[in-house]
């Protein structure tokens, strides 16, 4: 097992459900084909796969599109997760991807775009995406329950139980009352799926109301 290097990358997914692309293992597995189709092969034969998007700042595991249905389909209903979030903590996570990561999303994509004229073909082969990296702007406790409480239902289920949970999981921090990205926020979703939908859906209107939206319909075209 110690020389087995996709079986203990595995295990510590596994095991701390993310880690970061400074991780030695992660840092090879980005940069070493090879060795990330291994860990990708035997991921897969376990119904699993590899979430490591070019902008996150950490990797992680989730279940394969062919393997949700035996997760999520529970007597003829489909379970909107498998760690226990209630619809309305669901509906916040979805607020709070939108309001943190579309807009990070753009302005790394913009920086990247930027970068590329000055780039070398050498350094391009071994970079790992170092806009993963960029600070993420974060958002008032107030002021989102000012903006999306009503939406939500009860402010204070959304303050009290809700934000306190997805901290719990790793989907946002919280200091000293203001709601930063956490660990799983980038991951939470499938960014080239949501976006549009997001941008696209019943959310967009309320959203550019909010000046969150402003430039994101062109990253969304460039990614």
């Amino acid at each position: 097992m110690n020389h087995d290097s996709a079986a203990r990358l595995i295990a510590r997914l596994l095991a701390q459900r993310y880690l970061p692309r400074e991780d030695a293992e992660v840092r090879r597995l980005l940069v070493d084909s090879s060795f990330c189709d291994e860990v990708e092969q035997r991921l897969s034969a376990c119904g699993l796969r590899l979430l490591a998007q070019p902008f996150a700042a950490h990797v992680s595991i989730a279940l394969l599109r062919e393997a949700e249905s035996t997760v999520f389909e529970q007597n003829d209903t489909w379970q909107a997760t498998n760690i226990g979030l209630p619809k309305d903590a669901v509906a916040l996570l979805v607020i709070l991807w939108a309001l943190i990561i579309l807009p990070k999303r753009e302005r790394q994509l913009s920086s990247e775009a930027a970068q590329q004229e000055a780039q070398s073909e050498l350094f391009e082969t071994v970079k790992l995406t170092p806009m993963a990296h960029e600070a993420s702007r974060g958002i008032a406790v107030n002021v989102l329950l000012e903006d999306y409480g009503k939406l939500l239902g009860s402010r204070v289920r959304i303050q009290q139980f809700a934000l306190p949970q997805l901290s719990r999981l790793g989907f946002i921090e919280l200091r000293n009352k203001v709601i930063h990205e956490g660990p799983l926020l980038d991951l939470a979703f499938d960014y080239a799926e949501m976006a549009p939908r997001i941008l696209q859906g019943a959310l967009s209107d309320l959203l550019k109301q909010r000046g969150v939206l402003a430039n994101v319909n062109t990253a969304v075209e460039a990614d």
